[in-house]
């Protein structure tokens, strides 16, 4: 048996990264999983990848409002119900000082990012309620908990998840609906990669060693590592767990 057998769940970000490995993750499990994305031509390679029947795509922009809903009632069109949804669509955004930072784009992260999280809260929780319940996880990070240099707008974003969550987990409990984030760590994917070569164009590979000396562990993180706390946080083995943040790091933070 499944950790998720009989469960429905909503991945969104679910094109690449963490989110296509926690949507692989839950249908080994047993899940039906909606992955969503606004990268149509990822959701179509991520479909063509995975032989699941238990399998549906969305595009949708988990900042619009109207995105969020129809994804949410096509879920439930789909598959009956949301048990799980792993709000993961972020974006870094650009990696430059805070004085120098363009308005624009330091709206277009936080909306991504926050108001992404607060839209999927606010569409999914009815939906759970109505089912008895379920596991909300945010995507945050370590940048939820630290500040980082030229990355101020993404910090801000990943901090104010935290605070959304905390507040959201007080609200749902009585609708035994659990909220928590998911805070990795330095983990090898696009958007490591897309830091380190804004950082340093021309010697990426340093920015990357940089980060990598500064884990006790001496690596990246991998999206299947932080899948398996996805699939923790979503299952009954995270019952008890609620308004929390889980760290995949490999003990970056303890420095």
């Amino acid at each position: 048996m499944g950790k998720l057998d009989g469960r429905v769940a909503i991945v969104t970000g679910g094109s690449g990264g963490i989110g296509l490995a926690t949507a692989r993750l839950f249908l080994e499990e047993g899940a039906s999983v909606m992955i969503a994305d606004v990268d149509e031509s990822g959701l179509a390679e991520a479909r063509r990848s995975i032989d699941s029947s238990r399998l549906e795509t969305r595009v949708a922009d988990v900042s619009v409002p109207a995105d969020a809903k129809a994804l949410v009632a096509a879920t439930v069109e789909r598959f009956g119900g949301v048990d799980v949804y792993i709000a993961n669509a972020g974006i870094e955004g650009k990696v430059m000082p805070v004085t120098g930072y363009p308005v624009e784009d330091f709206d277009r992260v936080l909306a991504v990012n926050v108001r992404g999280a607060f839209l999927a809260i606010q569409t999914a929780a009815p939906v759970m309620a109505q089912g008895g319940g379920g596991s909300i996880v945010v995507t945050s990070s370590i940048a939820g908990l630290v500040g980082a240099a030229g990355l101020a707008p993404y910090c801000a974003s990943k901090h104010a998840v935290i605070g959304l969550v905390k507040s959201a987990a007080a609200e749902l409990a009585p609708a035994k609906i659990r909220v928590n984030t998911l805070n990795p760590g330095p983990i090898d994917n696009r958007m490591m990669s897309s830091i380190e070569e804004q950082a340093s164009p021309e010697q990426p590979s340093a920015v990357h060693a940089q980060f990598e000396s500064r884990v006790p562990l001496g690596r990246y993180g991998t999206n299947e590592e932080m899948a398996k706390i996805a699939l923790f946080l979503a299952s009954d083995d995270s019952s008890y767990c609620t308004g929390a943040s889980f760290v995949g790091d490999g003990g970056y933070l303890t420095q």
